[in-house]
């Protein structure tokens, strides 16, 4: 736990205390975009795979066990978070601090969100937050959570600082929370955007993964 622990401060710190703060600025002034990006990369990927590491490596502390109907409560909401994640693989607004966002008029899954990518790494790591039950699983996808939940208003505020014009349009007729905006009446839902490719290979992916989780990670997340 202690190296996990560790691990997971440096994640944060990376993500938080750099990418989410003038820091980044500051060093991209000094060595340039592209550079802060490919180092930026490469450290956030070390620091992953010493996560993974932590966590494959630590002491199973049970906190609770998860009941039966709330495990697949959690199972359903994967679906939503596969679908989400697909979606923004098309065209993810959360690239480049948000910059897509502010390019021509709200399309498809922006509609819903305008993190779809995020938001399904912030389903992702609450469903097993939550599933999992144990001291482990709260800090390495309590981690990701965090990342994740706060990397949304950190694009937004960047957004905002690059075009303030712009940064109110878009605010007005999207939403962090999904179909906020298109329940309050400032958007609406277009399937036809979004299309059919998406939300097929996100039930495929969710159907595959509830199948083969116990051959992948070594845990069923439900009987069937």
């Amino acid at each position: 736990m202690t190296m996990l622990t560790i691990d997971a401060l440096i994640w944060l710190g990376l993500h938080l205390g750099v990418a989410g703060t003038d820091l980044r600025q500051a060093i991209i002034g000094r060595i340039g975009l592209q550079a802060f990006r490919g180092l930026f990369a490469a450290a956030a990927l070390a620091v992953l795979v010493l996560l993974c590491r932590s966590y494959a490596d630590s002491r199973m502390v049970l906190l609770w066990i998860a009941p039966g109907w709330l495990r697949w409560l959690l199972a359903l909401l994967m679906l939503p978070a596969f679908v989400l994640f697909v979606a923004s693989l098309r065209a993810n607004p959360t690239a480049a601090g948000g910059e897509a966002l502010l390019q021509g008029e709200l399309h498809g899954i922006q509609r819903v969100t305008r993190h779809p990518m995020m938001m399904a790494f912030t389903l992702w790591a609450g469903v097993h937050m939550l599933g999992n039950g144990d001291a482990a699983a709260l800090v390495f996808f309590g981690t990701f959570l965090i990342t994740a939940a706060a990397g949304m208003p950190s694009i937004d505020r960047k957004t905002a600082a690059r075009d303030p014009a712009g940064w109110m349009k878009l605010r007005q007729g999207t939403s962090i929370l999904p179909f906020a905006a298109i329940l309050a009446g400032r958007n609406r839902f277009v399937a036809a955007e979004i299309g059919w490719m998406a939300p097929l290979v996100g039930v495929a992916l969710w159907l595959a993964m509830l199948l083969l989780h116990r051959s992948i990670f070594g845990a069923a997340p439900v009987t069937l």
